[in-house]
């Protein structure tokens, strides 16, 4: 019997996720080996940095799209040996133009893998548990991440073209794993009645995905910018910027933890679970603007760390219940977006708080940010989902948004 509950597909799916996570350490060294390996400046390194960033928008896209018309196995295959060829390519790069370039077709890669690596879950596990396992598929990216931060630490003191050379190595690992292990795709239909028919621009005209987008772009610019500021932020309290990294790995401990409260607050609804959530995160954040010590910071993850668990998976969970079957990977594609605007905006919003305000007051304004989105989720999003749902005739999707 598959381990609480889940279909093998979605552990083979949470493993290949973990170690796909575990050797992508190189992309926090890309504007070192720019500045170091070829001697450009720091703004040229940053440059290419954002180009990566911006090319993983269309990425995720293009994801959502093969997914639906190709396949699930097929698109994660090609996208993983995609970064696998684009890692190689930086690591034998010979001028800075050529990594830019290479790093632009790995940004137009890296997300592949996202939209039908939850599509499949999604298709695999019965709607009522579908948040869970969308939140044990994000536990892995953060538990690999802690492996990852180890690896880049020991083979970064010899020459940091490895990095790229074992990150090329674990994608082209995770697609023999995803190519041998997951059922197959079934056979690709070209009727003019198939879904590749039909008029790509609908997913965008969905109104409720479009107000989870929204939400979801301004949850995923919250979580960004903690991740992007929290080394800055604690230099400027007197404490160690490497202390971020003890709080990134208790993040990851607790979100392990934490799997078991989903499976007792199962009960609650989506709308319910995602409002404590954002509360959760309000407390942790204004635990951050609180404290000056480590302990307060420490303290302060935990809280925050809980309420990602109770989010993440939810909000995945209401995407894939408004996606039409033969289009969830595209409504799955089109959300993740919100976490490639994040990535190119966050940076310059929390720099900006932070000159201007501080710590304090960059910590203080997301919590405020982490209310209001809380008061939103019950008085707008719900009523939104709810209500377009009944209007297209669709009465259990309607009471399923109740939920």
């Amino acid at each position: 019997m598959p381990a609480l509950g889940f279909p093998r597909t979605v552990w083979w799916l949470v493993l290949a996720r973990a170690i796909n996570r575990l050797g992508a350490f190189s992309l926090g060294f890309l504007t070192v080996l720019i500045t170091t390996g070829f001697g450009a400046d720091t703004v040229t390194a940053g440059l290419v940095s954002a180009a990566f960033g911006v090319a993983t928008i269309p990425s995720r896209l293009l994801g959502g799209v093969l997914a639906d018309r190709f396949g699930r196995r097929r698109t994660i295959v090609a996208g993983l040996a995609g970064c696998a060829l684009a890692q190689a390519g930086i690591a034998v790069s010979g001028s800075v133009a050529m990594v830019a370039v290479f790093a632009v077709l790995l940004g137009l890669v890296f997300e592949i893998y996202e939209p039908p690596s939850q599509a499949m879950i999604a298709d695999a596990v019965r709607p009522e548990r579908r948040a869970q396992a969308f939140s044990l598929f994000n536990t892995a990216l953060a538990v690999g991440g802690m492996g990852a931060g180890l690896i880049a630490a020991g083979l970064g003191r010899w020459d940091l073209r490895w990095l790229f050379v074992v990150d090329a190595v674990t994608c082209l690992a995770c697609a023999v794993v995803i190519r041998l292990v997951l059922p197959a795709d079934p056979p690709v239909r070209r009727s003019a009645s198939s879904p590749k028919a039909e008029d790509a621009g609908a997913v965008w005209r969905d109104r409720s995905l479009l107000v989870l987008l929204a939400s979801g772009t301004f949850f995923a610019l919250i979580y960004m910018q903690v991740v992007m500021a929290l080394p800055l932020a604690l230099t400027r309290r007197g404490l160690e910027a490497a202390d971020a990294g003890l709080l990134s790995a208790l993040s990851a401990v607790v979100m392990v933890l934490c799997q078991p409260l989903l499976r007792r607050t199962a009960a609650l609804s989506h709308h319910a679970a995602m409002t404590c959530g954002y509360l959760l995160l309000a407390a942790g954040l204004a635990g951050y603007a609180a404290s000056d010590g480590l302990p307060g910071h420490l303290a302060a993850t935990v809280v925050w760390s809980v309420g990602d668990v109770l989010m993440f998976g939810r909000s995945y969970a209401l995407v894939a219940g408004i996606a039409p079957d033969h289009a969830r990977g595209r409504y799955l594609s089109v959300f993740g977006t919100s976490w490639g605007i994040a990535t190119v905006v966050a940076p310059l919003c929390s720099t900006q708080l932070l000159d201007r305000a501080g710590p304090a007051g960059l910590w203080s304004g997301l919590a405020f940010t982490c209310l209001l989105l809380a008061v939103a989720q019950l008085t707008v999003i719900k009523p939104v989902l709810v209500r377009n749902a009944a209007g297209a005739g669709s009465a259990p999707a309607a009471r399923s948004q109740e939920r």
